[in-house]
């Protein structure tokens, strides 16, 4: 069981009752609500740095070695792969 802590949160009035309001329409806690709104916050962020990490890695591999593809070699290849054929990644040049 994964171990769990307090943490206590200010909320404006407004946001306090709008959460309270929903919480009653989906018959769920405002606790829950407010579980559930930060951990979706947190796996999307975290994606959202994932994301970014990996375009620096690109930029700082791309600036180490210059290799890429154009953009019009990019969206042939994903042209072909939304068709839903299989095609292989184009050759990167520096």
């Amino acid at each position: 069981m994964p171990s769990i802590s307090t943490t206590s949160l200010k909320l404006d009035a407004r946001i306090k009752k709008r959460m309270q309001k929903l919480a009653e329409a989906r018959s769920r806690s405002a606790h829950w609500l407010m579980r559930e709104a930060i951990e979706q916050y947190v796996e999307r962020e975290e994606k959202r740095e994932a994301l970014r990490q990996a375009a620096l890695a690109a930029w700082a591999d791309y600036r180490a070695t210059g290799l890429h593809v154009t953009a019009s070699e990019a969206d042939e290849w994903l042209e072909k792969l939304e068709a839903g054929k299989d095609a292989d990644a184009p050759k990167c040049r520096a």
